[in-house]
């Protein structure tokens, strides 16, 4: 990092003494620091919001602050090689989405600086050694909260009273999302409900879980959330569509798409908080020093209109409930 970071000090002009923030110093000295965006995916919505939030912190893109952006695409075996190439880069901070992607970017430093902006399970991985005392170079925003699962399970219980049979589509190549398949798993032997799994680990295996729940014919599907799913929301949605399935899915991206219903933590929320790290970071914060945050604001979302072509009725007490109602 350069001199500036970590500095609180004053600039006394002629006439008198006038405190400018630090960002503004070194933005007229010329000097640009350097944050790194990795992830398995891109999600174009939530780095608009992760970019804001940091321009209202006073960061602004090509005057104090550059953007190196660097994502898999989804293919998870490049995520090594685009951390290393921001740690070759010397980036002052790498701001890592997702659970994967902090790894990789921990595995090619344990110097650099590494805000996570929503990691699923980032004690069970290994990533941080407590979430109040994270050690290291890694700390930010976790997406985990527990008994997700079987929340999911009681809301599709609302809408569908006889449910018997639930579908779960998860991506096996990331622990947050194996956890969250084994706690839905426990929530359905309590309720008295079989779960079905549908794995998926790269963009190519969406066809076969979509043929294999055209065999076991469950009542719903749940999706859990990771970049992966995310980025084919509207895939899923258009299945669950043809196949008149009614679905609920870990974030609101997928009931905009068409699913029937979503319940998980606000990743904007995550995201504009993990930009306050950076920005605490930025300025002179060791990671080792910010405990790790959980969410702490959660959104259901329902789509009426899919409702409806489905011939379901929501009870107005679920849509009294909802952060978003689609009509």
């Amino acid at each position: 990092m350069t001199a500036f970071i970590g500095r609180r000090e004053f600039i006394t002009l002629l006439g008198g003494a006038a405190a400018w923030p630090m960002a503004a110093r070194a933005q007229e000295a010329g000097s640009k620091h350097t944050v790194g965006i990795l992830s398995a995916s891109g999600t174009p919505t939530l780095n608009t919001v992760f970019i804001a939030a940091l321009s209202e912190l006073g960061w602004v893109e090509g005057k104090n602050v550059v953007f190196e952006h660097r994502y898999a695409d989804n293919r998870l075996e490049r995520l090594p090689g685009l951390a290393a190439d921001l740690v070759r880069l010397k980036v002052d901070v790498i701001a890592a989405a997702g659970t994967l992607a902090p790894l990789a970017a921990k595995q090619a430093s344990s110097t650099i600086p590494i805000v996570m902006t929503a990691a699923g399970d980032p004690l069970g991985s290994g990533l941080i050694a407590s979430l109040a005392r994270p050690g290291g170079n890694v700390t930010g925003m976790s997406l985990m909260a527990p008994d997700l699962g079987g929340k999911r399970l009681e809301l599709l219980k609302e809408v569908l009273p006889r449910l018997a049979r639930v579908a779960v589509l998860w991506n096996a190549a990331n622990p947050y999302s194996a956890l969250v398949f084994k706690e839905t798993q426990a929530a359905g032997r309590t309720l008295g409900i079989e779960v079905q799994s549908l794995e998926v680990r790269a963009p190519d295996d969406f066809d076969g879980a979509f043929e294999a729940a055209r065999r076991q014919r469950p009542d719903a599907l749940i999706t859990v959330e990771d970049p992966l799913t995310v980025t084919y929301r509207q895939r899923v949605a258009d299945f669950t569509a043809e196949q008149q399935l009614p679905s609920l899915h870990g974030v609101r991206e997928f009931a905009a798409a068409g699913g029937l219903m979503s319940y998980g933590a606000s990743l904007a929320d995550l995201f504009q908080r993990a930009a306050g790290y950076v920005d605490k970071i930025l300025r002179g914060a060791k990671p080792a020093d910010l405990p790790v945050q959980q969410p702490s604001k959660f959104e259901l979302v329902i789509n009426l209109k899919t409702a409806k072509a489905l011939g379901l009725t929501v009870p107005l007490t679920l849509q009294a409930s909802a952060e978003e109602v689609i009509e």
